[in-house]
């Protein structure tokens, strides 16, 4: 161990990085319970993106660890998923079998991308506003999905409104909705208790907490399960479990958007590359700087192998069945406990294999028990909104643009394209014309020509 990773040069032992490793995972592995649950909502089969999210999550850590020797662990991206479900198929009309050939094809750009220096490059190019503005505007996109999952807030005549519990006791829904409202707004507020007071592994045990008052709720007769309403049992139907089968995902891809609808198919790619690329880079840089891993020039050695493990896991992960694979902040937490190396990020894998084997339990949570961690990971990327520049109106005004047009448009991709189509028009008009790169000038095109043409 200590040959292959490095341990005593790097100031730390197995037993240090297995605690890491264990920590992180613990503190992510809401990912299994989030993730089939909003991939379902594209028409794939719940079970076998449970399976296709484990065995991603799983190589691409082994391959962070053994490749890069890194202590970041990674999963399908939060964002990303809620990009692949609610934007590229029920928004814009794809199959999720083109969605996964979208992600597929993002992937091997990135193996490419990785193998040189173009992706650090392309880092640099895009305006640091824009970046901090794509990942608050996802996270506001996310807490909304989050608050209409729980039901909390409801179609109405004002487009959306706060759920009516009042209501619910003359209608007839409380046991099914009304209920489950309260619940998941006792989750947030608890979820929130925990963040504020630290506790190790607080989206998980948030979820836990919520789910357990579920079960409560069910126990006592306040909750009433009703499957033809989309409302289950929220007790597992066992513990332990084969895997689920990921036939009705595995090699599914589509790819006949490439030659029907061009323009469109390339801004789901281009939507993809830019959340994972900038996700990806600022999750390295955040967490590297935490654990004092950058060297004197501010680079984290070891770079390239993780952007290759990140890039092979988003691809090998569209080829099983799920949607884009990122390393997580999360990681964060693991490296707080101690682990330097990637024996971190290999213990993690192996904590992902092992949950494998226990689908029922994961796949019982319920959508208005992983709510609140929507809500309160939203708000964890809301917090990036103070690197954007008020003062300064050429920025802060793209970037507002970018932020609002996520949630309010129900698109991520429209964000990213009318944020940068604002940047440079304002930078351009108010002759600070040496703030836009010509990669800059080359996207506001294209999406420009997109608004146009389709």
């Amino acid at each position: 161990m200590n040959n292959l990773f490095h341990l005593q040069e790097k100031g730390t032992n197995v037993q240090t990085e297995f605690i890491a490793g264990l920590t992180t995972f613990m503190t992510m592995a809401y990912i299994l319970a989030v993730n089939p649950s909003i991939l379902s909502a594209s028409g794939m089969d719940s079970g076998a993106v449970f399976t296709a999210t484990c065995l991603a999550s799983a190589l691409a850590s082994f391959l962070m660890g053994f490749i890069a020797n890194l202590p970041f662990v990674l999963s399908a991206g939060m964002g990303l998923n809620a990009y692949f479900s609610y934007t590229v198929v029920l928004g814009m009309g794809y199959t999720w079998h083109v969605a996964l050939a979208a992600v597929f094809i993002e992937g091997i750009i990135f193996i490419l991308l990785s193998l040189g220096s173009v992706r650090e490059k392309i880092f640099n190019m895009i305006p640091p506003t824009i970046k901090v503005a794509v990942s608050v505007g996802i996270g506001l996109f996310i807490a909304f999905i989050g608050l209409q999952n729980a039901k909390i807030v409801v179609a109405s005549s004002t487009l959306v409104s706060l759920f009516n519990i009042k209501n619910s006791f003359t209608d007839g829904t409380f046991n099914s909705i009304g209920i489950t409202v309260i619940i998941a707004l006792l989750g947030t507020i608890i979820t929130g208790i925990l963040v504020a007071k630290r506790v190790p592994g607080t989206i998980l045990v948030g979820i836990l907490i919520t789910w357990a008052l579920g079960m409560i709720a069910e126990k006592i007769g306040l909750y009433v399960p009703d499957p033809d309403t989309g409302f289950y049992s929220v007790f597992p139907a066992g513990i332990i479990a084969m895997p689920a089968s990921m036939a009705s995902t595995f090699l599914k891809l589509d790819f006949t958007a490439i030659w029907k609808t061009p323009l469109d198919f390339l801004v789901v790619c281009f939507a993809f590359l830019f959340v994972d690329m900038f996700d990806t880079l600022g999750t390295l840089i955040g967490c590297a700087t935490k654990g004092d891993m950058l060297d004197q020039d501010g680079k984290l050695p070891g770079i390239r192998g993780a952007l290759t493990a990140d890039a092979i896991g988003t691809t090998f992960g569209a080829l099983f069945g799920t949607s884009t694979i990122t390393t997580f902040v999360e990681s964060a937490s693991g490296i707080a406990e101690g682990g330097r190396t990637g024996l971190t990020a290999v213990f993690a894998g192996g904590l992902f294999v092992l949950s494998l084997f226990f689908s029922p339990v994961f796949l019982s949570i319920p959508s208005f028990a992983t709510a609140p961690a929507l809500i309160i990971v939203g708000f964890l990327m809301m917090q990036q909104v103070v690197g954007i520049d008020w003062k300064e109106v050429t920025e802060a005004i793209p970037a507002f643009i970018c932020i609002i047009a996520m949630p309010f448009m129900y698109s991520i991709s429209e964000g990213i394209a009318l944020g940068v189509i604002c940047y440079v028009i304002l930078n351009l008009v108010c002759g600070k014309k040496e703030k836009i790169s010509g990669a800059m000038y080359v996207l506001a095109l294209v999406f420009i020509l997109k608004y146009f043409l389709i």
